[in-house]
């Protein structure tokens, strides 16, 4: 193993050498017309997308599991799933507002892999929690 982190290493040193150096000036940071990303990319749309329909998929499970006898584990969650489907799709919500805020967040500051990075783990960790809700209500 450390033989192959030298030769990564090593290969990265040496290409850093081939890079060319940037002709010209370089752009003003302070002039967002150079550094600006839009929000809704077509990425951004489809993460969400498929973000909310864990959410509304999350919802269904956890009421489907709450009529079979089972608990709501959330702490968070659970006085709105107490208060039946409606007080579960409002929980849900402000889950997915949470979650969108967060990345609009990042966004704004630009932080722009770190807001990828947290839209593709929210994506999997509520993919995980309907996995887990689905296998227990089997």
């Amino acid at each position: 193993m450390r033989y192959v982190l030298f030769i990564v290493l090593l290969c990265t040193v040496a290409h850093a050498g081939a890079i060319p150096a940037a002709s010209g000036p370089l752009p003003d940071p302070t002039n967002h017309r150079f550094f600006y990303r839009p929000f809704w990319t077509p990425e951004n749309t489809f993460g969400f997308g498929m973000l909310g329909s864990l959410f509304v998929a999350d919802t269904i499970t956890t009421q489907i599991g709450v009529h079979n006898g089972f608990k709501e584990m959330d702490p968070l969650m659970r006085p709105f799933v107490s208060r039946g489907p409606a007080g579960n799709a409002v929980g849900s919500a402000l889950g997915f507002g949470a979650c969108l805020g967060a990345a609009y967040l990042l966004h704004r500051s630009h932080h722009y892999k770190a807001e990828r990075m947290s839209l593709r783990l929210m994506v999997a960790g509520e993919g995980a929690v309907v996995g887990h809700n689905i296998a227990t209500i089997r």
